[in-house]
């Protein structure tokens, strides 16, 4: 790893630091920033921080979840870089880089509230049944008016190629691409200097919606870590193309909201996709998996799910999941299972929203797919029919309803671990009573001197 900081060094002398960059539960990017001295002593040290920067809500503050933060003395643990991920920042204001941090304790252990650990700790659970999972990710994004995201006012953005503002979509349509190209290539160029292969981007189902597609991995940390990157690398040229860009599940009431779809097979030791059985079907272990998704998914919601935004994202005949349901070549349903050669056969999670921590989005998935093999699960017959006529009443569709259903489970602590599912529902539990304890303009509308 001292060779790849050298080598970064030598290719780009006019850096003067880098961003430690640390994904926390809620997805927001902590860390720390050092010049050239500090970020050597980094790499030969590792960097001492508070564990507690795992459980911040999103506003930054700190919960004091399960007891880190103020109850504990706030301890530190150990960051080391992640070898591979030292990338120059060519959207920055002054020449800069990231690399992205893992977090161990003082004693060399994984840091337990670290997503990345929680990821790395479910993948090996399908390792030692002798199978290594294919994941690729898609995310959607809104391209915004960058006054109107300072106001909190969402509107759609100007179109550099000329003074108009975008005002209607047209689903894949390529003359919504044309107007942000440059931007769009840009993403795809930076991307592809960082690692990062792309393959297609589409323009979605409203005014300035844009689907961006990661390819297959067969490493789901560096899948989620490749879609950590992809939206810092969106949010930070947009701002060069004039816009803004937003994550956020649902920005418009009206819009469509922004999804996270994550396509995943599975290969054995002889590298054979265990999905394939040479029919348009699939083998057994495919519905096996399902059927351990379909069981594991109202408990996952609130991982799916991470924020009250969240829930506004579903709603009937929206080409959103309306409950755990699955079938083939449905867009429909929660869990699709794709048309293509057998060889390729995969799942297609539709669940999550772009809002979701892909770390514990991965864990959640992958832990539904082990569930469902290690106990031979059945899944119901797959639908036919639009399974997105009404939300499922087994299913929550509220922040509260989910992190009550996520306390209760059992099932996901097996492979998340237990106290770190506590310590996720205390800190989303603080931020949603923290939300719930705004006066909104409502209350005063409906309630202050009613007629």
């Amino acid at each position: 790893m001292s060779t790849e900081l050298d080598t970064f060094f030598e290719t780009h002398p006019e850096c003067r630091f880098v961003d430690v960059l640390l994904p926390d539960l809620c997805n927001v990017i902590r860390g720390k920033r050092l010049g050239r001295d500090d970020i050597r002593k980094f790499y030969q040290e590792g960097l001492q921080i508070p564990s507690s920067i795992m459980a911040l809500d999103v506003t930054g503050t700190c919960t004091d979840a399960c007891g880190r933060g103020f109850s504990d003395g706030d301890p530190d643990v150990i960051v080391r870089p992640v070898s591979g991920s030292l990338q120059y920042v060519p959207w920055s204001t002054q020449p800069s880089g990231q690399v992205l941090g893992n977090l161990f304790e003082l004693d060399g252990s994984a840091c337990p509230i670290d997503p990345r650990q929680v990821l790395a700790r479910t993948t090996e659970r399908l390792s030692e049944l002798g199978l290594t999972p294919v994941v690729a990710i898609e995310l959607e994004f809104y391209l915004i008016d960058v006054d109107s995201a300072e106001r909190g006012e969402p509107a759609p953005p100007q179109m550099p190629d000329s003074s108009r503002r975008a005002s209607s979509t047209q689903v894949y349509s390529l003359a919504d691409l044309d107007g942000f190209t440059n931007f769009l290539s840009e993403v795809e160029s930076v991307l592809r200097a960082q690692g990062v292969p792309l393959g297609a981007t589409t323009a979605e189902y409203a005014v300035g919606q844009y689907e961006i597609n990661l390819r297959h991995v067969n490493d789901p940390v560096l899948a989620a870590d490749q879609a950590i990157l992809l939206q810092r690398a969106v949010k930070g040229l947009a701002r060069r193309h004039g816009a803004a860009a937003t994550f956020m599940a649902k920005p418009y009431p009206e819009g469509a909201g922004n999804g996270l779809h994550v396509h995943l097979s599975l290969l054995d030791c002889d590298g054979v996709n265990v999905f394939d059985d040479g029919t348009e079907k699939g083998s057994t272990r495919l519905r096996q998996a399902v059927a351990g998704l379909l069981d594991l998914l109202p408990g996952a919601m609130a991982i799916f799910s991470p924020n009250v935004n969240s829930y506004r994202r579903f709603a009937p005949n929206l080409y959103v999941p309306t409950g755990p349901t699955w079938g083939y070549n449905n867009r429909s349903v929660a869990v699709r299972i794709p048309t293509g050669s057998s060889e390729a056969r995969r799942i297609e999670h539709r669940m999550a929203g772009a809002d979701a921590n892909p770390y514990l989005t991965l864990a959640a998935i992958l832990a539904g797919v082990h569930h469902g093999l290690s106990r031979k699960l059945q899944p119901p017959p797959p639908r036919t029919d639009n399974a997105g006529t009404v939300l499922d009443e087994g299913t929550p569709f509220t922040w509260q309803a989910a992190l009550d259903r996520l306390a209760s489970t059992t099932v996901l602590g097996e492979y998340l671990g237990s106290d770190y599912i506590q310590l996720y529902c205390a800190c989303k539990q603080f931020e949603l009573d923290q939300f719930s304890a705004r006066f909104t303009p409502l209350e005063y509308d409906w309630y202050l001197c009613p007629e």
